[in-house]
């Protein structure tokens, strides 16, 4: 369990000064304990999405829902539609895929937080851009998606439990989008592992790709909250040169404005 809370903190949650809401409304804080208890069907908890909500809000999780009252296969396909435009035209980390006993969930992992304002736009435009208007059930939906949410995997009210799956599966829920048992938190922690978070230069280009084509932006990409500043080394995380292409490599030096010289050396 440890393992998978580390992973949903790395993805989704804030080092600190995190809460989620009581039955009844009242904000607390959110300890290890606790998701502890959420996670494994003890006590379900609402998650607060947002930092500092009193003053400028931030956030680092993106959730989008696509559900409702029948049309699983049309709340599949619209999913498909923004996690495949996430993907190959915006050239995003693939996101998480989860089911919430009632709904299909998008899970989008920010490296640094934005505005709460900020995630709300990229998100409708999302919608407003990749899915026409007659297909896109929820593109009304309420600002709260990114707000709150109960992190899968957890218990529901209906008895069903949430849980992230392989993309694969989809299909596989559109008549009921839940689990009758708990899902193996060696599972859900091998859909976790491999993701990554967008980093700042990555969000501020694709925020801006978005704002152009809804003809709200002409030049000039959008602002984005600045990383603090870390130490790095030779071996800095999120590019494992084992596992890196070499398309990989040249992006990561780009996102740190650095223009690399490929020489090849003959044998």
């Amino acid at each position: 369990m440890h393992k998978l809370i580390s992973e949903l903190t790395r993805l989704y949650l804030f080092d600190e000064q995190q809460h989620y809401l009581e039955a009844g409304g009242q904000q607390q804080p959110l300890t290890p304990a606790v998701l502890a208890r959420h996670l494994s069907g003890e006590q379900t908890v609402a998650v607060e999405l947002v930092q500092d909500r009193g003053h400028r809000g931030l956030t680092r999780a993106l959730v989008l829902e696509f559900g409702g009252k029948g049309g699983g296969e049309a709340h599949w396909s619209a999913l498909c539609t923004i996690a495949n435009a996430v993907q190959h035209e915006l050239d995003l980390p693939a996101p998480a895929v989860s089911i919430s006993g009632t709904a299909f969930q998008l899970w989008l992992s920010l490296a640094t937080p934005v505005p709460v304002a900020q995630a709300r736009q990229f998100v409708q435009l999302l919608r407003t851009i990749f899915l026409p208007a007659s297909t896109d059930i929820l593109a009304a939906a309420p600002p709260a998606y990114v707000e709150q949410v109960a992190l899968p995997p957890c218990l529901q009210p209906t008895g069903n439990w949430a849980a992230f799956i392989h993309p694969s599966m989809g299909a596989a829920f559109v008549d009921e989008a839940g689990l009758d048992m708990p899902p193996p938190p060696a599972a859900q922690l091998g859909f976790l592992e491999s993701l990554r978070s967008i980093n700042p230069a990555q969000f501020a280009q694709a925020l801006a790709k978005l704002q152009r084509h809804a003809g709200l932006l002409d030049v000039a990409p959008a602002p984005v909250v600045a990383a603090l500043p870390v130490a790095t080394s030779a071996t800095a995380p999120g590019l494992l040169l084992q596992d890196a292409t070499l398309e990989d490599i040249v992006r990561w030096l780009h996102a740190r404005n650095i223009e690399p010289t490929l020489r090849h050396r003959l044998p």
